[in-house]
């Protein structure tokens, strides 16, 4: 039985009697069962507060669009405070900036609607103690919801004014975003994010822009991102996503031929290749000949990194009976490198790999023998059997600077709220420090300083076609195998889609990372210079590590 039946049996059961009281009654019972939290008692007070909240709307029309905007109602059923809170929030306006931008879409998300308050209807009956932790938990958290949504709406005026560059304006409300930030919480969602945000607005506002701040130039910096990498890479699915997929779609393109060559623009701690270097050891009619080439920077303390990480990977090569040399090339940028410190042999199978390094090739708008046009054509000139490119499926390479901090802003939003998922640490600490560099780049750089220039996959599609590649479908194969991958994570919130032909891996409905495989497009010439003969060893680049 409805509340709403309910009560209307108790008014029925009460009589014929019509004193005031009894009807008072009903209609206080009928009021609650359609869901009002109001007395009859109360109606002729909610009548004058509505009065007055009318003519204050009409005197005062510039204030009503930001208070559409601010005011959060928890519970409509509950009319009385809803007016009361109404002419409350109206009456404050006056004290908060009154430029905030309109809360875009991707505020009312996972990260900031988090708290759904649900209050029964009024009745007499329910007990002191209850009704009081009932009224003083939803408040608590109702009001560090509605600080996390203002805190939004400042983090957005803040970066509107860095745009049209009033920077004294901007810094005046980082104060204030730190005194919103103090009333949410830090250690996950909104709050956690937003601090990143705050924090990096406040580099570019009151320091030199590009001045060491997530850019990644220098030994030092490259040591440490290659660290926290490494944490990164054992926190979440990204580049484990990221790997298998590379691998998958290199094994099956190697099919065939008996000797293959990989070249990985961001070998790191080699973590990619012992399954692919596995897989071809099992592959029918015996392993090919492996060559791997390793791009990466150079070592800060001297050592010679590089030939480490291929000296582990020529031991289990030989473990398993594949033949394998390894070449490293020391290089701090990719566009440093040139195809001659390669070595390409003829009739290899190439294989070129790319995991989330070719952004930082584009510049703020495309132009003719630019670091990207350049690296393409090399590439293409050495006709590989196919490229992987993996990329953030992100925009963060927009001209205007709010476009580019709205889109980052949902977007590590979402990369934050899976890390929550993590349980693993101090990996996820770490893990949120190597995003944050990212986030401070993306929003203090500006130049050569910001690489984080992440684009989507469309963009992408229209770039290498451009540049002379044609896709290649990511098989079946390989979305079992990041399917598989994601049973290793106990987050239910990942999910593996596959679109056109590409894969990607994203938190619910929002892909975060985006794998795509091409080939090259035939070349007028066949006998491109890359693949000569006779190739010059690079001076500094490191001797090759031969298995046997």
């Amino acid at each position: 039985m409805s509340l709403y039946s309910s009560c209307t049996s108790a008014a029925s059961s009460a009589g014929s009697s019509v004193s005031s009281t009894t009807k008072t009654s009903e209609i206080d019972c009928l009021l609650a069962g359609a869901g009002y939290r109001v007395r009859s008692s109360d109606l002729r007070h909610v009548a004058q507060r509505l009065e007055r909240l009318d003519a204050a709307m009409v005197n005062s029309p510039a204030e009503v669009s930001q208070l559409a905007s601010d005011v959060v109602h928890y519970n409509p059923s509950d009319i009385a405070s809803w007016v009361d809170s109404l002419l409350s929030e109206f009456n404050q306006t006056a004290s908060l900036p009154s430029d905030l931008p309109e809360l875009p879409e991707l505020v009312v998300g996972p990260v900031l609607n988090q708290t759904v308050l649900a209050e029964d209807a009024w009745t007499d009956h329910d007990a002191p103690q209850h009704q009081q932790l009932n009224n003083q938990f939803p408040v608590m958290t109702a009001m560090e919801e509605d600080s996390g949504i203002r805190l939004v709406h400042v983090l957005l005026t803040c970066a509107e004014s860095v745009q049209r560059g009033d920077l004294a304006f901007a810094g005046s409300l980082i104060e204030d975003m730190q005194s919103l930030l103090a009333r949410v919480n830090t250690s996950c969602g909104i709050g956690k994010v937003a601090g990143y945000f705050i924090d990096a607005l406040s580099l570019r506002i009151f320091t030199p822009q590009g001045v060491g701040f997530g850019g990644g130039v220098g030994l030092d910096a490259a040591y440490e991102n290659e660290v926290l990498y490494h944490h990164f890479y054992e926190a979440c699915p990204y580049l484990k996503f990221a790997h298998f997929t590379a691998n998958q779609a290199i094994l099956e393109a190697f099919d065939g031929h008996d000797c293959v060559h990989v070249v990985d623009f961001n070998l790191m701690h080699g973590l990619q290749w012992p399954a692919l270097i596995q897989a071809l050891a099992l592959r029918p009619g015996g392993p090919p000949a492996l060559r791997l080439t390793g791009i990466g920077p150079p070592s800060p303390d001297g050592r010679d990194s590089l030939r480490e990480v291929g000296l582990r990977l020529s031991e289990l090569a030989r473990s398993v009976n594949v033949l394998f040399s390894f070449r490293g090339v020391a290089a701090s940028r990719l566009e440093d490198v040139k195809p001659w410190m390669l070595q390409v042999r003829p009739k290899e199978a190439v294989a070129v790999n790319s995991i989330m390094q070719l952004h930082r090739l584009l510049g703020s708008e495309p132009s003719r023998n630019s670091p990207m046009e350049m690296v393409l054509g090399w590439i293409r000139n050495l006709n590989p059997k196919i490229m992987t490119v993996i990329e953030q499926e992100a925009n963060h390479n927009q001209p205007g600077f709010l476009d580019r901090f709205t889109e980052a802003l949902y977007y590590y939003s979402t990369m934050f709220d899976s890390l929550e998922a993590c349980t693993l640490q101090p990996e996820k600490a770490l893990a949120e420090i190597y995003i944050q560099r990212e986030i401070c780049n993306v929003v203090c750089c500006e130049g050569s300083a910001r690489v984080e220039r992440h684009e989507p996959l469309a963009k992408w599609r229209v770039r290498l076609g451009q540049a002379g590649f044609r896709p290649l479908h990511l098989g079946s194969n390989a979305f079992k195998q990041a399917s598989m991958l994601l049973t290793l994570f106990s987050a239910e919130g990942y999910c593996v889609e596959e679109k056109e032909g590409c894969l990607t891996l994203g938190w619910h409905s929002r892909p975060l990372i985006a794998a795509s495989a091409w080939e090259a497009l035939a070349l007028p010439d066949a006998n491109s210079p890359a693949t000569a003969p006779g190739i010059f060893v690079n001076p500094h680049s490191n001797p090759p590590v031969n298995s046997l």
